[in-house]
């Protein structure tokens, strides 16, 4: 039997690494809505927050849709990686997934991979953020962003946006 190597689509690691912004996005496998949910999303702020530390990185925005999440994140120092960093957010909110998935009713884990997007010198970063922080609104959840319950920043206070 054939086997059909996958084909590879990702950056060289090196474009990661730095004082750049790059955008993320991560799904649920099999689209479960199980991210608005706020026991989830409060633990999963908290693993975001440690390792964005860890990795010296900042998020400009995260955002977390029933079923995908949304992170703008950017290095701090010449050392940060943004690569890195996704891969351990993944690992340890993918690890607190499955340990509730046991005890609740909904399951859920990641999909294998994520999409990104390394955001060039000309783009507008606070367009990127408004961009996503309209997600629900073009996904009919609500009226308004700001009633949004389930995003943050660690550069931002969207309260005075």
């Amino acid at each position: 039997m054939m086997t059909i190597k996958e084909r590879k689509h990702r950056l060289p690691p090196t474009l990661y690494r730095g004082e750049i912004a790059v955008s993320f996005t991560a799904c649920i496998k099999g689209r479960i809505p199980i991210l608005n949910d706020r026991e989830v999303f409060d633990t999963l702020h908290q693993i975001l927050i440690d390792t964005l530390n860890q990795w010296n990185c900042g998020a400009h925005i995260f955002l977390f849709m029933p079923d995908h999440c949304h992170l703008l994140i950017q290095g701090k120092t010449d050392r940060s990686d943004l690569f890195g960093f996704m891969k351990d957010f993944k690992q340890r909110s993918g690890y607190w997934l499955s340990k509730r998935s046991l005890k609740a009713a909904a399951a859920g884990k990641w999909q294998k991979d994520f999409y990104d997007h390394i955001l060039r010198k000309d783009e507008d970063i606070n367009e990127q953020v408004r961009y996503i922080l309209e997600n629900p609104v073009r996904k009919g959840l609500l009226d308004n962003w700001k009633d949004y319950p389930f995003k943050g920043s660690t550069e931002y206070n969207f309260d005075e946006w």
